[in-house]
């Protein structure tokens, strides 16, 4: 098989076989398949897309090109939930135990953020002690015990989709949504669920900007599901101006605590009980969405999500203490109020400035190797509709060094428009894509 002609075939928007998708990807694996020459393959996907049939058969190429976790093991119908990214997006703290609480096991593979704020092990880490580091067995043993779980991704998992996604960087091809279908989704399928909930996010802080390019991206992660075998429903969820009101580890894991209370933001609870509603659905404990959510609200009220909550931290070594005292989480040496110049009516949150805001803090990071500040973030005091006096605060910055502090402030009051006309709160549930096709909502 010439590598060549699958290029210029790829490039004339000709459909590949499986067969031929398998020579790509293993020979760019095995490095028998050159840079450039996949690179060019890419640049063709970029041009011509692929069908939903090449679609599934590039996941699952990806998928066996390295360890596939079997969680066959594990009593019931496994289902994770991945969300494509935003800022203050705490929902993976909250529906782990929510959803297990629910009797729906929770087997989830996670990783460390990189960029606005830290991923949800580094959130997770905010309690003292707690360890993702676990092997496969004590992982299912966990779930099987407690019903939920989280350990840190392998450099097995998909190692033919980490090169491809290196490749993709550096060649402008990483905006071509087969691709990024295609590489969420091998890593979901490499992770042994049985069915996956995605959150796809749409707005300014968010990696689809535009809501009909976010329908488009869920399309064809729900086609590839679908394909493999893979009950796979996605919402798109609104991200021009972050969720919640807390934007940094520490914080965050307080806000997730409130939640599990019946005490959090009205976003943050509402994305967590839609997404956690469809999880409990695909999982077999609901048969419809409204008859899963009800469920969700009385593990809420009567403190079950939030026991397992602490079951599952002090399982994995973290301090459940934290869970009743969030003061024992970790605290910044400095609380910096930031007042609006001006009265008026909150107009927009910039959700990635604010995130940006919240990294120089010292929440997120810049490069892989840096070392992130668990303490430290912003916590918001006024979202989107909400009407503010010249004067009145704004956010609250948590800092540890104040070096950036002025900075910040200047660059957070930026991405803050107010106006002096009443703001409605954008549309935080936007749609729904099921294998039947797209509900707006």
């Amino acid at each position: 098989m010439q590598t060549v002609e699958l290029i210029h075939k790829k490039r004339d928007g000709k459909e590949l076989t499986t067969e031929e998708i398998r020579h790509l990807v293993q020979g760019y694996a095995s490095g028998t398949i050159p840079d450039y020459q996949m690179s060019a393959w890419a640049m063709a996907v970029f041009f011509q897309g692929m069908t939903s049939r090449e679609r599934a058969a590039l996941t699952m190429e990806m998928v066996h090109s390295g360890e596939v976790v079997n969680l066959d093991s594990i009593q019931g119908i496994k289902v994770d939930k991945h969300s494509t990214g935003g800022v203050g997006d705490t929902t993976t703290l909250v529906l782990g135990p929510l959803v297990a609480a629910a009797g729906v096991p929770v087997a989830k593979l996670s990783g460390r953020g990189l960029g606005h704020t830290g991923g949800t092990i580094d959130k997770l880490e905010s309690f003292e002690g707690f360890s993702t580091s676990l092997t496969t067995d004590a992982f299912v043993k966990q779930v099987n015990e407690l019903g939920v779980a989280v350990m840190g991704q392998t450099a097995d998992l998909t190692p033919a989709d980490k090169q491809l996604y290196g490749l993709r960087d550096v060649t402008a091809t990483v905006d071509s949504i087969p691709l990024i279908a295609s590489s969420i989704m091998s890593k979901k399928i490499a992770a042994g669920a049985n069915g996956i909930v995605l959150d796809v996010k749409t707005g300014k802080g968010a990696f689809m900007k535009d809501e009909e390019h976010a329908v488009e991206l869920a399309q064809a992660m729900v086609e590839i599901g679908s394909h493999v075998g893979r009950k796979t429903v996605a919402i798109i969820s609104d991200m021009e101006q972050p969720l919640g009101l807390a934007i940094g580890n520490a914080l965050e894991a307080k806000e997730a605590i409130d939640t599990l209370k019946g005490e959090g933001p009205a976003d943050l609870t509402e994305i967590c009980l839609t997404l956690g509603a469809h999880m409990v659905v695909i999982g077999g404990k609901a048969k419809t969405a409204e008859e899963a959510r009800h469920l969700l609200e009385e593990k809420i009220a009567d403190g079950s999500a939030l026991a397992k909550f602490r079951e599952f931290i002090e399982a994995q070594g973290g301090n459940g203490g934290a869970i009743d005292d969030p003061s024992q989480l970790a605290q910044a040496h400095h609380l910096i109020e930031v007042k609006a110049p001006a009265a008026g009516t909150v107009a927009a949150l910039e959700a990635e400035e604010i995130g940006i805001c919240a990294m120089m803090l010292g929440a997120g990071r810049e490069t892989k190797d840096a070392v992130i500040d668990h303490a430290v973030g912003i916590v918001l005091a006024k979202k989107v509709g909400d009407r503010v006096e010249e004067g009145e605060v704004l956010a609250v910055l948590h800092a540890n060094d104040q070096s950036k502090v002025a900075e910040v402030k200047e660059r957070f009051l930026k991405a803050v428009t107010l106006s002096d006309k009443p703001s409605s709160p954008p549309r935080l549930i936007r749609a729904l894509v099921t294998e039947q096709g797209v509900t707006t909502l």
